[in-house]
C-alpha cells in the first residue's frame, strides 16, 4: 500500500501536465465546422453570388493555374480583421471561374464537396472552406492571421496519374 501512495502524486502531476499541454497546443490551431447542406444561411451559391465580399483562393493538384485542377476553395471575408494565408493557395479574380471551379472539385477528388466554417481557437469566424477530401490543418500565425496548409490530394483511383 505504501508503494501506491508514492506514485499517486507523480501520476496526478503527470496527467495534469499532459492535459495543460494539450490545452495550450489547441490554442494555436483553428478548426473546421461543417455547414449543413440544409442551411439557408450560407451556401456555396451564396458565396459565389457575393464573391466581391471575399478574398478568394483555391488549392490545386499542380503548381500551375488551372481551373480544372481545384481541390478546394477558401473564402476570406474582406469586412473583418482576420486574414487567411497559405503558401500554395492561388487567388481567384473572376466570378465565372469561381463557379466553374466549384464544379471541378468533385471531378478531381471523386468525393462530394462540403462547405465549412473556418474557426479560430476561440470560435471566431475566419472564413469558409469548400473542399471534399482529407484532413485540413489550420494554424494561428499571428493575433488575427491563420495559416491554411495545402489540401491533400485523394489517392489516385485509376493508378495512371504520375
Amino acid at each position: 500500500m505504501e508503494i501506491t501512495k508514492n506514485y499517486i502524486f507523480p501520476s496526478v502531476l503527470l496527467i495534469t501536465l499532459m492535459i495543460s499541454g494539450c490545452v495550450s497546443w489547441q490554442k494555436n490551431y483553428g478548426k473546421l465546422k461543417i455547414i449543413s447542406k440544409n442551411s439557408n444561411e450560407i451556401t456555396i451559391q451564396n458565396l459565389i453570388d457575393k464573391w466581391d465580399d471575399y478574398n478568394i483562393y483555391y488549392s490545386d493538384q499542380y503548381d500551375g493555374f488551372s481551373v480544372r485542377s481545384a481541390l478546394g476553395i477558401m473564402f476570406d471575408p474582406k469586412n473583418n480583421d482576420t486574414t487567411l494565408v497559405g503558401d500554395r493557395w492561388k487567388k481567384v479574380n473572376d466570378q465565372n471561374i469561381l463557379a466553374e471551379m466549384t464544379q471541378w472539385i468533385v471531378l478531381n477528388t471523386q468525393y462530394e464537396p462540403w462547405l465549412n466554417e473556418i474557426l479560430g481557437p476561440d470560435g471566431r469566424l475566419y472564413g469558409y472552406l469548400y473542399y471534399s477530401y482529407g484532413v485540413v490543418t489550420l494554424k494561428m500565425v499571428g493575433d488575427n492571421k491563420m495559416y491554411i496548409f495545402n489540401l491533400e490530394e485523394p489517392p489516385d483511383q485509376e493508378g495512371d496519374h504520375e
